[in-house]
C-alpha cells in the first residue's frame, strides 16, 4: 500500500512539473508576444527618411533593407520568402487555409496580372529597394487598386496606392481640382513607402502595418491591447472583419503571385496557367495591318518599358502587344528587337538617349521625383481593359 501511495505521489510531482513547465513557456511566449521591437538605429533613419521626404542615403539602404524584413517574422519561418523552397515550409500554417480560398476565386486574374502588371512591378520594386523595404509590400497596390490609377473608393480614397486627399498631402502629393498626384505610379509610390515606413516604426511588423493601412493605426493598438498581443494570429478577431481580410488577401495574393512561381520571381514560366515557358517563343500579338506598318529597331541597355511608353505617349498595353515580355527580356539579356507603330519608331529614335539616361537613373534610384506639371501617369487599367475590348 505504502509503495502504491509512493508511486502516486512520485507521478503527482511529475505531472506538477510538466504543468510549471508549460505555464513558464506559455508566460515566455506572452512576455515575447507582447513586447516592443526597439531598434534606435531603425527609427532614427526613418525619421531621417520622413524628415527629408527623400530615400535614405545609399549606403544606409542595405542595412535598413536587412532590418525591415524582420517585420515579416510572423508570416515566414526565415523573415521573408525564399523562392527557390517550397512556400508550405515557408508559410506561417495559419494562413494556408485562406490561402486555399482566395486562389479558388482570384487565381485567374491574378496570373493575368503577372503578365501585364510586371511593367508596373518593375517600377514599385524600384522605388521600394531605394528605402530599404521589403519587395513583398508591392502586392499591398494590387489588393488595393488592381494596379489602376483610375481607381477611387467609394470613400474618396484615390490611385493604385489608395491614399484619402488628406494623407496624400501630408505625405508630399498634390491633390487638388487641377491635378491629383494620387494617379501618378511614381509620385505614389514614393509617399506609399514613406507611408508605410511610418506605420512600420508604429507596429515593427509588416502585417500589423497592412492591417493599419486599410482601417487606420487606432484600430490596431485597439486590438492589441484587447487581446493583449502583437502577433496577427492571435489579435486578428480583435480587427475589424475588412481589416483582418484586407492582411489575409495580401498574403494570398502574395502566395498565387510568387509560390505558384509567377513571373515576378522566375523566368522559368509553368505553361499550366496559359503562359509560355520559352520567352523566346512570345509573338508580338498585332493584326497583319499593323506588323505592315510597324518599324523594328535593335536595341541594347537599361530601358524600361513605362520609361519609353511614357517618352511616347503610348498605352503600356498597347506596347506590349508590340513588344511581349520586353522588360524580362531586357534583364536577361541586355538586347531587344523592339517594335513599334512606324510614327511612335520616329520619335523613340528622336529621343533614345533622352530615353535611355531617364530609364538608368530610375533603375540607379537617382531619378528626381518630377515636377508637378510634368506628370509621371500611366493608363489605367479600366482603360487598358477598354482597348483590349
Amino acid at each position: 500500500m505504502k509503495k502504491l501511495l509512493f508511486i502516486i505521489y512520485i507521478q503527482f510531482l511529475l505531472l506538477s512539473a510538466k504543468a510549471g513547465s508549460n505555464n513558464n513557456l506559455l508566460l515566455q511566449q506572452k512576455v515575447a508576444d507582447t513586447t516592443i521591437i526597439n531598434e534606435p538605429a531603425e527609427d532614427s533613419i526613418i525619421a531621417e527618411v520622413l524628415k527629408t521626404k527623400a530615400p535614405p542615403q545609399k549606403e544606409k539602404v542595405q542595412y535598413f533593407s536587412q532590418v525591415t524584413r524582420y517585420g515579416f517574422k510572423n508570416l515566414f519561418a526565415q523573415y521573408n520568402y525564399n523562392p527557390s523552397l517550397p512556400y508550405s515550409s515557408q508559410v506561417n500554417p495559419n494562413a494556408e487555409g485562406y490561402m486555399q480560398d482566395y486562389l479558388k476565386l482570384h487565381s485567374d486574374n491574378l496570373v493575368k496580372m503577372k503578365g501585364w502588371g510586371q511593367p508596373y512591378f518593375n517600377l514599385i520594386d524600384n522605388i521600394l529597394s531605394q528605402y530599404g523595404l521589403p519587395r513583398e509590400l508591392k502586392y499591398l497596390a494590387v489588393i488595393e487598386s488592381n494596379l489602376s490609377s483610375g481607381a477611387t473608393s467609394w470613400k474618396g480614397a484615390g490611385g493604385p496606392w489608395q491614399f484619402m486627399p488628406y494623407t496624400a498631402r501630408d505625405y508630399g502629393l498634390v491633390v487638388n481640382n487641377f491635378l491629383d498626384e494620387r494617379r501618378d505610379y511614381y509620385k505614389s509610390t514614393h509617399a506609399a513607402a514613406r507611408y508605410l515606413l511610418t506605420l512600420y516604426s508604429q507596429m515593427h511588423d509588416w502585417l500589423l502595418v497592412i492591417a493599419a493601412y486599410n482601417g487606420g493605426p487606432g484600430r490596431v493598438y485597439d486590438a492589441i491591447k484587447k487581446s493583449g498581443s502583437r502577433n496577427f494570429w492571435s489579435l486578428q478577431y480583435y480587427l475589424p472583419t475588412e481589416s483582418r481580410n484586407h492582411v489575409k488577401k495580401f498574403i494570398a495574393t502574395h502566395y498565387i503571385m510568387e509560390g505558384s512561381g509567377g513571373i515576378t520571381t522566375t523566368p522559368n514560366l509553368g505553361g499550366g496557367n496559359g503562359i509560355s515557358a520559352d520567352p523566346y517563343a512570345k509573338k508580338p500579338n498585332l493584326t497583319e495591318e499593323e506588323l505592315a506598318i510597324a518599324a523594328t529597331q535593335s536595341i541594347s541597355g537599361k530601358y524600361n518599358s513605362l520609361v519609353i511608353t511614357k517618352n511616347l505617349s503610348m498605352d503600356i498595353v498597347q506596347f506590349n502587344r508590340y513588344n511581349p515580355d520586353f522588360d524580362n527580356m531586357m534583364a536577361m539579356n541586355g538586347n531587344y528587337d523592339l517594335r513599334l507603330p512606324a510614327d511612335k519608331m520616329q520619335l523613340f529614335l528622336a529621343n533614345k538617349y533622352v530615353i535611355l539616361n531617364e530609364c538608368v537613373q530610375l533603375l540607379l534610384g537617382d531619378n528626381p521625383v518630377p515636377p508637378s506639371n510634368q506628370a509621371t501617369t500611366y493608363p489605367s487599367q479600366k482603360k487598358a481593359k477598354k482597348k483590349r475590348s
